[in-house]
This record gives structure tokens, sequence and C-alpha cells, in this order.
């Protein structure tokens, strides 16, 4: 198992401590129906533990995969750690500027243009009118789409999304980068492109955390491996040995 224990306080960047999500999904769909499954005693609703008292810690630096099947509850923990869910028991520490490439579009306003979602998205992410002045013209560089930067978000086709949202994510002064399976959009020559991009990021120290199905990328492109299972961290630690020990359940 990895061990946190030696790690030195000042440089952690992320704090998962005994935390648990459940989601509860209603089988019913309208007043209705609800009436009728209540006075035939059927199951108004039910709850999927997808996080059970998972503890990690991440330091400055690291590369990190997050590796399960689907419903392993992996996707769910990173969006714990950017904020966009709560937990409901634990606790969740984020030490720097976070950005969080989770879904593609996210942060994004349908009715305004790419360059006014830029600095829409990039001030979300912490960033000042002055710093985004900056680097606009690098922003819209990378995401290789300056002929329509003045069109209409809603427009865009998800490859264009994945574009503009990764190219604001890696131009902020970021500190902890969080991926989930949005580099499997897009075409192959931009793809590679992100990965260099991240590969930067975390030659220059950058804390990194990743979920993706593609378990030979991930491989390489992060040292620690931390394999979730039903909820439950089940292996943390080396990535190659995180992998096989996903591959090794297939068998």
């Amino acid at each position: 198992m990895h061990k946190t224990s030696e790690v030195s306080a000042d440089r952690v960047r992320i704090v998962v401590e005994n935390v648990r999500k459940t989601f509860k999904f209603r089988h019913t769909h309208s007043l209705k129906e609800t009436f009728i499954a209540a006075t035939r005693r059927r199951q108004l609703s039910s709850t999927f533990d997808a996080l059970n008292d998972v503890n990690i810690t991440i330091s400055e630096g690291e590369s990190v995969a997050l590796l399960g099947y689907n419903g392993s509850g992996k996707s769910t923990l990173l969006k714990l750690i950017s904020g966009v869910l709560q937990p409901d028991a634990g606790l969740i520490l984020t030490r720097g500027r976070v950005a969080g490439l989770i879904e593609v579009g996210a942060g994004f306003h349908p009715d305004l243009s790419g360059r006014e979602n830029v600095y829409l998205n990039a001030a979300i992410l912490g960033m000042n009118k002055a710093e985004i002045d900056a680097r606009f013209d690098d922003i819209v560089a990378f995401s290789e789409i300056e002929q329509f930067i003045d069109t209409e978000v809603k427009h865009y086709s998800s490859g264009m999304f994945l574009r503009l949202a990764f190219s604001v994510a890696i131009h902020t002064e970021v500190d902890i980068l969080l991926v989930d399976e949005i580099l499997s959009v897009g075409d192959e020559p931009f793809q590679r492109k992100c990965l260099a991009r991240i590969r930067e990021l975390h030659d220059a120290g950058k804390t990194l955390v990743v979920v993706s199905h593609d378990l030979d990328m991930v491989s390489q492109l992060c040292q620690r491996g931390i394999l979730i299972e039903k909820g439950n961290v089940v292996f943390d630690g080396d990535s190659l040995e995180a992998v096989g020990r996903l591959r090794a359940q297939d068998s």
C-alpha cells in the first residue's frame, strides 16, 4: 500500500479522510406513479453506496491514476475532490488552485461566444482579467479553433468544447489538475498534444489525478495507481501493479 505517513505535511495537496458518498435513486417520475407504487407497496427509491470510508493522501508533484470498472466509484471520487459533489460523511481538503477537466463544456455558457467563455471559465478557475488578457492568445492558439472563437459555443462540437476547455485549464496557474476520460474525446493528434502538455505540467511539479479506461496511457502517465472496487480502495501503490491487478480481474 502507498505510505502516506512519511509525507511532509507542507507538501500535501489532497486529503480524503473517511469519505462516504451515497446516491438515492427514485423509481417513480410523477405524482401518479408515486401514488400507484405506494398503494401497491412497491419500493419508491433505492440507494447506492458509491464510496465507503475512503482514505487517500496525495502530495505535491504526484501523478495518480484512479482505476476501476464502471460503477467502482473512481469518477465520483474525482468529482468530490473537485468540489462538484459533496461527501455525505468524511472530509476532503485541497491545497492550491484546482483545475478540473471532468465534463466537456462544464462551466461554459451556451449562449456566449468562445471568447466570452474563455474569460468566464478562466475566472471560475481563479484567474483575474489581467492574467486572462496575457494568456488569451496562447489559450486560443492551443485550442486550434481560432476561426470559431467568436461563435456561440452552443454551435460547438464536443471536440471543440474539449479543445477550448482543456486549453483554458492548462493555461491557468494550476497546482492540481483533475482529468476524467476527457482525453478520449477529440482526434488523435490533439490527444497527443494534450498528453504532452500534461506531462509538462507534471514535470513542473504540478499534482495530477487522472481517471481513464486507457490503462496503457495511465500506466505511462502516472506513477501511482489507486484501484477502487465497489466503493472501496483495494490497492494503492505503483501504477503498473495497479493496472496489472485490474487486468487480472478479467482473467
